[in-house]
């Protein structure tokens, strides 16, 4: 059984923002920043682009990453799940090239700003573990005490039995975390069966700073990751091997 594969997918529909995947951010396609990232780990054995889109593959392999297929139409619709896509990979790879690795990365090129000191440290975290599943995290914007759900007409409702935030320090509220969707290590065979990155008591947490946690999904958030990628560029110039 090999390494670890790096798994970036990338279909080619995108509803939120246009040909997301390969939209210029700073510079480069979208999909270039978590290409070199993956590429740059001293983890990953091979870095592989499930995509539908032919003009995505074409881009993904000028940036040096392996598009082996292209993922069958039904892995590329609005309601596909991740886990389908992921299984169709490493299926293909087990089949056409006997490649069976110990751990899949899935990586969204959504996460520009993921490095790959990133991945490494999550994948090492995983190994140390023997962890069936890691996910990055990062810590949540808000705690689940301030939030609420809200009718229609305007109306709070309480989500869970809360006390009331306004007699709590905030210093005192235990820490909480989101996942950032940036990094998701699963053990190949532990994932062949359970088929989900969470698998129930078993799914670790890799805690990753909140400025490399940006997701992107609407086209507000793109325009903020593009002041923000301009920015770190200025003040700190991105290696390849960051």
């Amino acid at each position: 059984m090999a390494g670890a594969v790096g798994l970036i997918t990338a279909r080619g529909g995108s509803k939120g923002v246009p040909h997301k995947n390969i939209k210029e951010l700073a510079g480069k396609p979208l999909i270039a920043w978590t290409i070199e990232a993956a590429l740059a780990s001293q983890e990953l054995d091979r870095v592989v682009v499930s995509t539908d889109d032919k003009e995505i593959a074409s881009i993904a392999r000028q940036y040096g990453a392996e598009v082996p297929f292209l993922r069958p139409l039904r892995l590329a619709l609005d309601d596909s799940s991740h886990a389908d896509v992921v299984l169709h990979a490493i299926d293909w790879l087990e089949e056409h090239d006997q490649f069976v690795a110990e751990y899949v990365v899935m990586l969204q090129p959504t996460s520009p700003f993921r490095i790959a000191a990133d991945i490494d440290g999550a994948l090492d975290f995983a190994r140390q573990k023997n962890a069936k599943s890691v996910i990055g995290m990062m810590h949540a914007p808000s705690h689940p005490i301030c939030l609420r759900g809200m009718t229609e007409d305007g109306l709070l409702v309480e989500l869970t039995e809360q006390r009331d935030e306004s007699q709590l320090r905030r210093q005192l509220l235990e820490d909480v975390y989101a996942f950032n969707g940036a990094v998701y290590v699963v053990q190949t065979e532990a994932f062949r069966e359970s088929k989900t990155f969470r698998p129930e008591g078993e799914t670790y947490g890799y805690l990753m700073p909140t400025e490399r946690s940006w997701e992107i999904d609407t086209e507000w958030e793109f325009l903020v990751a593009s002041l923000l990628m301009k920015n770190q560029l200025q003040v700190a110039p991105r290696s390849k091997a960051a």
